[in-house]
């Protein structure tokens, strides 16, 4: 009899057993699989200019403001310093294109190594101020200029700004034509500015902005022409010692986005993107104005001597570079200039 009990007792142990444990290994949902945790997915951003710099902080709120409302599902990494390029700003734009890199914060002059149409935002005094930059940006002329990136598998998202392009150098302060005689200054690599500076006198070079310092610091080069975010991120004025105002050329930034990358994702997440970029463009361009006079305050602290070129003084350089015009109209094309004029 008490074997029997003994017996019996072992079954119902082993039953209960069983049980509890096919309550611990089955799924809460009743059948199948563990649910796997959804990764999200990654976007590479390549930005031209340093940390600290406007463009940079513009690039991480976009990455903020994107994960934070895609709930997590895309997340961007923001490559500062032409990182995934290797200092080399066209082949930059080449990577975005070919979906190498899915975003990017470049500027329409390094578009316009592809497509010298992208440069007509910056042709000389076209845009003379910000009112008319805003104007012509957020109007017709940004719309066409969005409509010619598709054509380079480039979505525009958002239009920063890099600003108003300041010329320094290190043999004397600039405030005439004649000033700028000789003076071996560092362009971007685009037919437009080569043009301009040999228009005004000078001796420009092309030559890839992660160069730029050493070449100033060694002497290959006089000097460069910059907006005040660049010059301040990139501490240019370590090797700069005279820097004039005369706001001689306008510099859009574009959050352009690799177009099949961009269709890959549904609708919903498209919006996401296009307002997260609009908001961090914007932010971008408040602090790239707000920060304009203390990064001139620093760099006289610093021991650069600034020049602000007058309006009477601008119209002598306005007259020297007219051929400029003569010669980029039949290349942008009349209604292309027209709609920033």
């Amino acid at each position: 009899m008490l074997k029997k009990s003994l017996v019996l007792m072992l079954a119902i142990l082993m039953v209960v057993s069983l049980v509890a444990g096919c309550a611990q290994k089955g799924p809460s949902d009743g059948g199948g699989q563990p649910k796997e945790e959804v990764k999200p997915v990654i976007l590479k951003m390549s930005v031209t200019t340093p940390e600290g710099s406007s463009w940079t902080k513009g690039a991480y709120k976009f990455a903020e403001l994107v994960k934070e409302r895609t709930n997590g599902k895309v997340e961007v990494n923001v490559y500062p310093n032409e990182q995934l390029s290797g200092g080399n700003q066209g082949k930059g734009i080449e990577m975005l294109m070919t979906g190498a890199t899915d975003l990017s914060f470049h500027s329409n002059i390094i578009y316009s190594i592809m497509d010298e149409r992208f440069g007509v935002i910056s042709l000389p005094w076209l845009l003379p101020t910000y009112e008319k930059a805003d104007e012509k940006i957020k109007g017709a002329g940004g719309e066409k200029v969005a409509e010619l990136l598709l054509e380079k598998n480039v979505v525009a998202l958002g239009f920063g700004e890099n600003g108003f392009r300041q010329i320094t150098n290190n043999k004397r302060p600039i405030a005439t034509p004649d000033d700028m005689k000789g003076l071996k200054i560092r362009v971007p690599g685009i037919k437009m500015y080569i043009s301009l500076y040999k228009a005004l006198g000078a001796d420009p070079t092309a030559m890839n902005f992660a160069e730029v310092f050493t070449s100033l610091q060694q002497g290959a080069i006089d000097g460069q022409e910059n907006p005040l975010d660049v010059i301040h991120s990139a501490k240019l004025y370590e090797v700069q010692k005279y820097i004039s105002l005369w706001n001689y050329s306008y510099d859009a930034i574009i959050l352009g986005m690799n177009k099949d990358k961009f269709e890959s994702f549904d609708k919903e997440t498209q919006d996401i993107l296009r307002q997260a970029a609009i908001e961090a463009c914007e932010y971008q361009v408040e602090l790239n104005r707000a920060n304009g006079e203390d990064q001139l305050a620093f760099f006289k602290e610093q021991g650069m001597q600034v020049t602000e070129v007058t309006d009477e003084q601008i119209k002598a350089f306005q007259e020297k570079v007219k051929p400029v015009y003569d010669e980029y109209e039949p290349i942008v094309g009349k209604e292309l200039l027209d709609l920033f004029r």
